[in-house]
């Protein structure tokens, strides 16, 4: 189970590090990584559920600050780089 585990973390950074994920896809991986439903997560990260909700469904316009918050527990931060 535990290995398991590891291996669905290092795919999801591996994909995230290789830019294969939208922003849907990625805060739906993360929160199936921990286990939790969409309001749980939003809970844990401090967040109101309509906000995981909507992007997942690649609808939401989240602030930098709701962003930061939901990546914190993935030891993920925003970062821009030019192009």
């Amino acid at each position: 189970m535990i290995k398991k585990i590891q291996d669905t973390r290092e795919k999801f950074y591996e994909e995230l590090a290789n830019k294969k994920m939208t922003l849907a896809e990625t805060v739906k991986a993360m929160r199936a990584i921990v286990g939790m439903t969409q309001p749980e997560y939003a809970k844990f990260v401090g967040i109101a559920p309509r906000i995981i909700i909507d992007l997942e469904r690649g609808v939401g316009n989240p602030t930098l600050a709701t962003l930061r918050k939901i990546g914190k527990p993935f030891r993920l931060d925003l970062v821009f780089k030019a192009t």
